[in-house]
């Protein structure tokens, strides 16, 4: 969760990423156990927040008559359908955050249904590894102290601190200059997921505020192992999205560049999205 941190959490104001460093503390956590029989990650219902919204999945698309209008972009009649755009958004991607990160770390097909459905799961308790737009990675979780009185280490935050640094190197002008371009696909993909009168920017923004009202991690963070997954032994961190849990597991100080990253993009979307919302245009078909 970027020439990246987290390569599109870059996208959703480093949104994306904040899933991928999520999930990779979920999938590192049970590798460090060993089981005959793995626990099947089954997400949990969506809390009030999302009562009404759908869950997680690469939704088939919408009858037309539940699409409307909506704006999109500079140039929208440039862009191809939704389902034929990986090509024209890797290529985007690649020239603004390097071939290098694009090819470790992005999964090439089905790219913007991927950031939306990540982006719009991330205030939720859980997101799935088979929807998320990056790669896997490996390592495990580091942890430190007796059974019982298990920490999240120190030095676990030194596995995110090239993403970190890559997030500092993002051009949050360029990224969102990219997005925009871009928009009447990510809308049409947030559209398909089930919101055929909701508008993905809205939510997009949503998003980056509920990241950024993460608290700040205060000492060790205590943890417990119930099973074969950690969790975080206070009750109400545990309950926090899988959005904020991620920036509470990854250091304070990588924390604090995430969230300056996320206050930068925030800032670009408002500044260019209400000129582009505002063209008229139409969502270009699946």
């Amino acid at each position: 969760m970027k020439k990246i941190i987290l390569s599109l959490l870059v996208l959703a104001g480093c949104a994306a990423i904040g899933a991928y460093l999520w999930q990779q503390n979920k999938t590192s956590a049970a590798t460090s156990v060993a089981q005959a029989n793995p626990a099947v990650d089954t997400p949990k219902p969506p809390g009030p927040e999302a009562a009404t919204a759908p869950q997680a999945i690469l939704a088939a698309p919408a009858p037309a008559a539940a699409r409307h209008p909506v704006d999109a972009g500079l140039h929208a009649t440039a862009l191809p359908a939704l389902d034929a755009s990986d090509p024209i958004i890797l290529e985007a991607l690649t020239a603004l955050l390097g071939k290098t990160p694009m090819q470790q770390m992005l999964r090439p097909q089905e790219i913007v249904r991927r950031i939306v459905v990540t982006i719009d799961n991330l205030p939720r308790a859980n997101t799935a590894a088979r929807l998320l737009p990056t790669k896997k990675i490996n390592g495990a979780l580091l942890t430190e102290g007796p059974p019982g009185s298990l920490t999240i280490a120190p030095q676990n935050a030194a596995r995110y601190n090239a993403y970190a640094y890559l997030a500092d190197l993002t051009d949050a002008k360029g990224l969102v200059d990219l997005y925009a371009r871009h928009y009447p696909l990510f809308q049409r993909a947030y559209q398909d997921l089930g919101y055929p009168d909701g508008y993905f920017n809205d939510r997009l923004i949503l998003v980056i505020d509920h990241l950024l009202a993460t608290p700040d991690a205060k000492g060790p963070m205590a943890l417990t192992q119930p099973h074969v997954l950690y969790e975080f032994a206070d009750p109400a961190l545990q309950a926090r999205s899988a959005g904020q849990k991620v920036l509470l597991r990854i250091g304070s100080a990588n924390t604090t560049r995430i969230k300056a990253k996320l206050r930068e993009i925030r800032a670009a979307l408002t500044d260019k999205m209400p000129a582009v919302l505002a063209a008229p245009s139409s969502v270009p078909p699946t």
